[in-house]
């Protein structure tokens, strides 16, 4: 780029011209031929028209010709999208680019991307190649999830504010955060000085509904740090109508009210604290309801993780209620918060020396809290290598718990399937490209300072395993030791030359097993290191009534039914059968088992396992802790679910013979008239991440 712009032309016409010659100098593409050669080949997506559901649903983009994309386009739009980061880099680094070995290079990828051998995470499938990324420069967008920090909020108001402002700009991209609490009890509330009063225009941009949260918050936090601050008013008339479509994200717009009910709800809460210390209750408050306006505000679903300690006792109650069906409303010490906690997932953070059998107990019930390591987080890369204390800076997990991260922190995690391999040497091959594009996804800027400084130190990236158990149906588990091991070199090797080649520090961590969701339903595995419910089970799938898959899908013969709970979307019933063991076969103590076995041998960074259980299983909680306390890094528990409990469950068993009967009725599903943007995926990984 330095050199181009030596040769700086005149203004006008002739400098957007010079521009559109310099990005397109910029942009790496994919040899026509050989991207049309894929065209007419049938991707192999799985379960019975549901991986092709979900590729349709959730990541096929509508082109400029109003039609979407299919997937051999959607591949070249990622692969090109990828190497023109690198091109980038390269360029303005004057490192030298090779197109002719980049072009070899990005073939083999598009190859194993378009057969599903590994496959990007579900945000870089949606975004990667698009201009969110490669002019409005929003880098978060490719990421999965991150994690802040409260512990400095004492050090100055915007120390104060920024956690807030963070969580609430990351969720709005769709990009889980995890949160501690340990910012409680440093600053003093105190209601904004009268007669100061401020009026706030809110733009309708997503950076203007960040900058009213600041402003509310410095509101409040302003006399703590020597500051008068009036109270704010905002005025919303700006803020588009519910309804009218959000072209960026994809969706509609909720219109303002989502806002000002989180603005109301925040108010309300800091005026009852005037002249006392935020609490840790009141800090959880603030994410959760920033949660909520965010699900409220159209994207759909929230990732929260709160991290506390496990000795504090305010931080254990923080979901002290239950639902009373006798008095139809929530009872317990913490009932007001039933409206907006259910927005994080709660854990401990816990040590070596920890007390399990209260926490245990309370797990038991419900299945929070989970619980995080932080010793050994920030002590060992895999567990299997002595302690290298590589991320002693580490301060907390994503949502899923399988990324350690420090504050402002982000983590993108790519998706391989031993199962779908050739042979253990195609599957190092497949590591060497889902390795590459993780680490391209370190060097794009996000529009967080705090957040690039520590990327491009740390360089973190989460290559995955997923389909673990369809791995280990046919074959050993000292064959998966095996590859595990291997892979790992194979990871570290591949790290070191192309950290050599782009001229960045080698990552701090490669590796980690994520919970999985849409992805691995592309890909017809089963999601991370998790047995399937059953061999044979009913995966429901929710659409909104008004979408133009509906009649797509009733042609194709699929089982259609309205929505018990939201009576504007549709329930869709896919047939799905499995090998292998399920959870009817495995104990709490071999699915544990499986987690600290990848922990040990594949993953530096963690393992996201959420181990279920049923009722006999719940008092072996605390001594499976006490157990393995030396060897995980995270780890939660989740009663199992009684078939029926409820109506439309995500899951439900089924026989085979039922099985046999729903798939006959099943027609190839025709998505040439489909003509509807995908909707961002949300957040670590869509439908499973429940730790």
């Amino acid at each position: 780029m330095q050199n181009y712009l030596m040769c700086f032309p005149a203004p006008g016409n002739l400098l957007i011209s010079y521009f559109i010659k310099i990005i397109a100098m910029l942009s790496f593409k994919l040899d026509d031929d050989f991207v049309m050669s894929y065209a007419q080949i049938k991707p192999d997506f799985g379960f019975n028209g549901l991986g092709q559901l979900t590729y349709y649903r959730t990541y096929s983009r509508l082109k400029e010709d109003g039609r979407n994309e299919e997937w051999f386009e959607t591949v070249r739009r990622v692969v090109e999208g990828a190497y023109t980061i690198q091109k980038e880099h390269i360029l303005s680094n004057e490192l030298g680019w090779n197109n002719k070995k980049a072009q070899r290079s990005a073939q083999e990828m598009y190859d194993r991307i378009f057969t599903m051998k590994f496959l990007p995470p579900g945000r870089m499938l949606w975004a990667l190649g698009t201009p969110i990324i490669h002019q409005k420069k929003i880098g978060q967008a490719l990421f999965n999830c991150a994690f802040v920090s409260t512990e400095e909020m004492e050090k100055s108001i915007s120390d104060a504010v920024k956690p807030f402002a963070f969580m609430m700009d990351m969720s709005m991209v769709g990009v889980g955060v995890g949160f501690d609490v340990l910012g409680a009890g440093q600053i003093e509330i105190n209601k904004p000085t009268e007669g100061l009063e401020e009026l706030v225009v809110i733009p309708d941009t997503r950076e203007g509904w960040v900058a009213s949260l600041e402003k509310l918050l410095f509101s409040y936090f302003a006399k703590n740090f020597g500051i008068q601050s009036g109270p704010v008013k905002f005025d919303y008339h700006k803020i588009r109508k519910a309804g009218l479509p959000i072209k960026g994200f994809g969706g509609v717009s909720s219109g303002p009210q989502p806002l000002q009910d989180m603005h109301n709800r925040i108010s309300a809460l800091l005026d009852n604290l005037d002249g006392k210390n935020l609490s840790i209750t009141a800090l959880t408050d603030i994410m959760n309801l920033i949660g909520v306006c965010v699900v409220a505000g159209n994207v759909r679903r929230t990732a929260q993780i709160a991290l506390g300690h496990a000795e504090n006792a305010e931080y254990r109650r923080l979901k002290d209620y239950t639902w009373d069906n006798a008095s139809q409303q929530y009872v317990g010490s913490n009932a007001n918060r039933a409206m907006w906690g259910w927005a994080s997932n709660n854990s401990v953070l816990v040590n070596n020396e920890s007390e399990f059998s209260t926490l245990a107990a309370q797990t038991a019930i419900n299945g929070e809290p989970g619980y995080i390591f932080m010793d050994n987080i920030q002590a060992f890369s895999r567990m299997c290598d002595p302690a290298d204390y590589k991320d002693i800076k580490a301060r907390g997990t994503n949502p899923c718990g399988e990324q350690s991260l420090e504050s402002y922190e982000l983590c993108c995690l790519i998706e391989t399937f031993p199962s779908k391999a050739e042979s253990l040497d195609d599957y190092m091959r497949t590591l060497k490209f889902a390795y590459l594009l993780g680490k391209t996804a370190t060097l794009v800027n996000t529009t967080w300072h705090e957040t690039n400084r520590v990327q491009k130190r740390n360089r973190r990236i989460g290559t995955s395993v997923s389909g673990v158990t369809n791995f280990l149906h046919h074959h050993s588990l000292n064959t998966f030791k095996v590859w595990l091991e291997s892979g790992y070199k194979e990871i570290q090797r591949w790290d070191g030359i192309y950290s050599s080649w782009l001229c960045v520090p080698k990552s701090i961590k490669t590796t980690s097993v994520k919970p999985s969701g849409t992805v691995s339903l592309l890909a017809g595995v089963n999601p991370g290191c998790h047995f399937p419910e059953n061999n044979y089970y009913t995966r429901r799938v929710r659409i909104a009534k008004t979408s133009h898959l509906v009649p797509i899908l009733e042609k194709a013969g699929l089982n259609i039914e309205d929505d018990v709970v939201d009576a504007s979307s549709k329930v869709v019933s896919f047939p799905v059968h499995t090998e292998g063991r399920n959870l009817s076969d495995v104990s709490i103590w071999e699915q544990t088992a499986l987690a600290v076995f990848l922990q040990k041998y594949w993953s530096d960074n963690q393992v996201s396992c959420t181990v279920t259980f049923r009722p006999h299983e719940a008092k072996e909680i605390s001594t499976i802790l006490d157990y393995y306390r030396y060897d995980l890094k995270s780890i939660s528990f989740l009663p199992k679910l009684e078939a029926g409990i409820y109506a439309q469950m995500p899951y439900e068993a089924i026989s085979r013979e039922k099985y046999l009967e729903m798939k006959a009725n099943l027609k190839a599903i025709d998505f040439s008239a489909y003509d509807e943007d995908a909707v961002a995926e949300k957040f670590c990984s869509n439908d499973s991440c429940v730790i």
